[in-house]
């Protein structure tokens, strides 16, 4: 199965998708799309912890709070970020066109952008294509929009699942973007999930933070976080299901659908990090608190040097003992172990000899590192990958 094919399975129920071109940043891609429900939809959203905000985002968190919507209008190119007012008023018209070419409340209408932070929107290429995007509602798809949304991505990202509630069938379907500044903190660069079972918005989001919790937060590639990291979830209850809460039976099947869909989505922006050969998951066990786990196996996972000796197949475990050292993480050195895959190179801190057995693990295309703290009993895995020449040619070019 390719990575772009990994589901053409039925998308939910009353969704419509539409995709063009519209040369935001440059000719030759589709980069401007759109989603929209058939009727209004449940809301539940997610968004980055940074400071710096872009346009799209700051709109999108004050309309989230109303927990309903109907459309998505979001670009590639760029980011809409550190723009100024303007960046405000442009976000806002690209919501109004789209309000107003489906006779809707500008409210139901959220807005995202993914790009080069600090450029002007070109509002006119935009401008101009809305009629297209519009007269295109319905005979697009949602792995349209998977590659519209794509800026480094090196493959379009879907997902798809389906649940019986009582006797009734639901469709779940999330799509997302990233390859690098990837270090969320909250969700991705940009994800979004559209579902036609009746679920109730305090159940929405309850799912949605767990999910997201564990998987977009426990993942990173550089240790970047962006300024326009959003996750989105429309729930428009056409499958005709009985309401999902928290209190339903089906509450946990759904969860655990939709932890389902986030965690594969959140393996194929590690597995197409920008230059990445390898995908590595970090575990750590043992550790004092679960707060202890999670700063060791972070630290581990964001250590340039630990991603350099990775992609170099060099079983330098002293990096990884560096980064625990400074990690803020309750250790024991004289306790410490460390295993790559099943081969123990470290006991009780000190060097077992098995380096060449080590090295053919790191020689594999996937890998799990396992530290072993033996002072407490919480764990934490984080899913990273390599650090190449690659990474450093895309991202000094990325702006041309």
């Amino acid at each position: 199965m390719k990575k772009n094919d990994r589901t053409k399975a039925k998308t939910p129920k009353g969704f419509l998708f539409s995709a063009v071109e519209a040369a935001i940043k440059k000719p030759g891609r589709k980069d401007l799309a759109l989603i929209c429900s058939e009727k209004e939809a449940v809301m539940s959203g997610m968004f980055t912890t940074n400071t710096v905000k872009a346009a799209p985002v700051k709109l999108d968190m004050k309309r989230i709070k109303a927990g309903k919507g109907q459309a998505i209008i979001v670009n590639s190119g760029n980011a809409n970020a550190c723009s100024g007012k303007q960046g405000a008023k442009d976000a806002a018209e690209m919501t109004g066109l789209i309000a107003g070419g489906l006779k809707l409340d500008q409210g139901a209408v959220y807005v995202c952008s993914t790009g080069v932070i600090g450029t002007p929107m070109p509002m006119d290429r935009i401008r101009g294509k809305v009629p297209e995007l519009l007269r295109g509602l319905g005979t697009g798809t949602i792995h349209d929009v998977a590659a519209a949304i794509m800026t480094t991505d090196t493959f379009s990202k879907v997902v798809t699942k389906k649940i019986k509630v009582g006797n009734k069938t639901g469709t779940i379907t999330g799509i997302c973007k990233g390859a690098g500044m990837i270090c969320p903190h909250m969700a991705t660069m940009l994800c979004f999930i559209v579902t036609d079972l009746k679920v109730a918005k305090t159940a929405l989001d309850k799912a949605l933070r767990g999910a997201v919790e564990n998987s977009f937060n426990r993942i990173t590639i550089d240790g970047d976080m962006s300024t326009n990291d959003t996750v989105l979830i429309m729930a428009n209850g056409m499958a005709g299901n009985e309401v999902i809460r928290e209190s339903s039976g089906a509450f946990k099947t759904f969860v655990s659908a939709l932890s389902g869909i986030t965690h594969e989505l959140s393996r194929l922006i590690v597995m197409d990090g920008e230059g990445a050969t390898k995908i590595v998951e970090i575990e750590v066990k043992n550790a004092w608190n679960k707060l202890d786990a999670e700063k060791a196996a972070s630290a581990i996972a964001n250590s340039l040097l630990v991603k350099t000796a990775l992609y170099g197949n060099d079983a330098n475990w002293g990096r990884i003992m560096a980064a625990l050292g400074y990690s803020g993480t309750a250790i024991r050195e004289d306790k410490t172990d460390i295993s790559f895959g099943k081969v123990k190179l470290v006991k009780n801190g000190i060097a077992t000899g098995k380096d060449k057995e080590a090295t053919a693990v790191l020689k594999k295309k996937e890998l799990r590192i396992t530290v072993d703290l033996h002072i407490g009993k919480a764990s934490s895995k984080v899913l990273t990958c390599d650090l190449t020449e690659a990474y450093v040619r895309i991202n000094a070019e990325y702006r041309t």
